[in-house]
């Protein structure tokens, strides 16, 4: 993280006891994805993407596996209320009547394509204040948004050589709706048949795609997968991820599809 911030720290000037980032009302406005954690390449499944509209207000993106009562974290484009103190960013969004999450980013470097902040995450349920998390992180500037032009047919497969968590290989087909699910299609005797979920729900903020779904049936579980769409275009879209096994190793998974004509 010193490395980075060296490379595009000329952004501050010095008081005389912290380096006051110019202008950092205007430098944040935008889409901003988690690219490293603490020095590492953050996992895509615990990404999330930070937008500023203006200098008041920010959404944040994030689909983090944590299915408690208390905090669904299936956030798409939840507001927050932005404070700027110096170089701090204060973020603040009440989740629901017990909830309310803060977080502080004190910005350490930011130009057109990436920020460092050392950030820190406060959970307030009930009244009772709990800091949950605390790290070094860097954002990458995003300057795309896939969120209309993935809606329709695709098929395609896994491209990787490490394959995927929930592909066997063959030719699949997704369905994105305009209302946030998805239909999800595998072949049966030459046929296309739609998987039998409880609920398949999707959003894409940026290049950033989240999906959860849950099959029908008893002893079933809620599965989620996010992934970085790397382009859409002339019918065919890439997909990207960081995945990272249980013994902490990681692995690039990748897809590639294309878009299905209507009513083929």
């Amino acid at each position: 993280m010193a490395a980075a911030a060296m490379i595009f720290a000329g952004c501050s000037k010095d008081d005389g006891s912290v380096k006051i980032i110019d202008n950092l009302a205007e430098k944040i406005i935008g889409k901003w994805l988690v690219a490293d954690v603490d020095g590492q390449a953050a996992p895509t499944n615990e990404k999330a993407v930070l937008s500023f509209p203006s200098a008041t207000k920010a959404y944040i993106s994030t689909s983090r596996t944590n299915y408690s009562e208390e905090i669904a974290y299936w956030l798409n484009n939840r507001e927050f209320d932005v404070e700027i103190s110096g170089n701090k960013l204060t973020l603040t969004g009440h989740i629901n009547d017990r909830v309310t999450l803060v977080h502080e980013f004190v910005v350490t470097a930011i130009d057109d394509v990436q920020m460092s902040a050392n950030y820190k995450r406060t959970r307030i349920v009930n009244g009772e204040t709990e800091i949950t998390s605390e790290q070094n992180v860097r954002f990458e500037k995003v300057t795309v948004d896939y969120s209309d032009a993935i809606h329709g047919m695709w098929e395609g497969r896994s491209t990787g050589a490490q394959g995927s968590e929930f592909d066997d290989g063959e030719n699949h087909r997704w369905e994105y709706l305009l209302d946030g699910t998805f239909n999800y299609f595998h072949k049966v005797g030459g046929v296309w048949q739609i998987s039998d979920d409880e609920f398949a729900q999707y959003f894409v903020d940026g290049n950033l795609l989240c999906t959860r779904w849950k099959n029908t049936g008893e002893n079933t579980i809620e599965h989620r997968e996010w992934w970085e769409i790397s382009s859409i275009e002339n019918n065919t879209m890439n997909w990207t991820a960081l995945r990272q096994r249980e013994d902490g190793t990681t692995y690039t998974a990748t897809f590639q599809m294309t878009k299905v004509p209507a009513n083929k």
